[in-house]
């Protein structure tokens, strides 16, 4: 039996999300403002069935395919919005679900950190594939469980506020986000990010 764990479509892909996935990923790399869907699932071995129903239905192209013992995760986009929808409904066909079905995400940890010292910007930078975190920015820190809504967390987060995409981890058992700016800009991305998550209806996570 396959768990829906993330389903989450991402009308408007921002641009520094669109190149971290560029720089991250080895499918076909997406553009920025292309509309796009992630979906999570477990066993991860099913994700392979899953990338092909999609591809199989439509002509979406995925950047990501993740395949771990336990989750499994695709991206595909397009810039036809209509086109990566369709792409989902057969994902959900196949599965013989409903996207309300989908776990609902729940946020494992968040904190913002005021004016980062230099010592810390630099761990952080070596550890990062994204942009870099400046001595003195804030810096907001988001976990979020399933791992997959981190990236609509990102997403939504770019387009409310002008901050910097240190890192962001999709998959596995939590999904991180880091993100840098001005106090101002991370309390507005900070509190994007939140509501984009608490808008998201489905059920409850279960352990």
């Amino acid at each position: 039996m396959v768990t829906l764990r993330t389903y989450i479509f991402l009308d408007d892909l921002q641009p520094q999300l669109a190149s971290y996935i560029g720089k991250t990923a080895r499918g076909f790399l997406p553009v920025p403002h292309v509309a796009s869907l992630f979906v999570e699932i477990a066993p991860g071995i099913a994700i392979n069935q899953i990338t092909d129903r999609a591809l199989k239905a439509t002509r979406v192209a995925p950047a990501v395919q993740v395949v771990e013992r336990a989750f499994g995760l695709l991206e595909v986009h397009d810039h036809d919005q209509g086109n990566v929808l369709e792409a989902g409904a057969a994902i959900l066909d196949f599965l013989g679900m409903q996207e309300e079905e989908r776990y609902k995400p729940r946020v494992v940890s968040n904190q913002v950190i005021r004016s980062v010292e230099p010592y810390q910007s630099q761990i952080i930078n070596r550890n990062s594939a994204g942009m870099m975190l400046l001595p003195g920015q804030s810096l907001f820190i988001l976990e979020t469980e399933p791992a997959a809504y981190a990236a609509f967390a990102a997403n939504e987060a770019e387009k409310a506020a002008n901050i910097s995409l240190i890192d962001v981890r999709p998959y596995g058992a939590f999904g991180r986000l880091y993100l840098g700016g001005s106090e101002a800009e991370i309390d507005a991305a900070a509190e994007a990010a939140m509501s984009a998550l608490e808008s998201v209806k489905g059920v409850e996570f279960k352990k």
